[in-house]
């Protein structure tokens, strides 16, 4: 199967990831701890390559970060209002 990319990307996700994950203070082992306890088995070394965009993040793996980050996947997927989702999500209010 032929990977693509998108920009130079394997995914549009990973700074969003990366920008809500250091917005909540957790580090990428404890990023993967959470989604290791949702049934999502990833290493720290998985979510490095996702937040550089050198790995495709699955639509499983996407909705659990959501949720774990406390913002929308539409947030995850999508350049606007960033600002607001991610102070949103420190402040612990979530996305919704």
């Amino acid at each position: 199967m032929k990977i693509f990319t998108y920009h130079g990307m394997k995914n549009v996700s990973g700074s969003r990831v990366r920008k809500a994950r250091r917005a909540l203070k957790l580090s990428q082992t404890e990023l993967a701890a959470q989604l290791q306890i949702r049934g999502v088995s990833l290493e720290r070394d998985t979510i490095s390559r996702m937040e550089m965009g050198d790995r495709i993040i699955a639509d499983y793996e996407l909705r659990t970060l959501a949720e774990i980050l406390k913002v929308d996947v539409a947030w995850l997927l999508d350049a606007e209002g960033e600002e607001e989702m991610v102070s949103r999500a420190a402040e612990g209010r979530g996305a919704y």
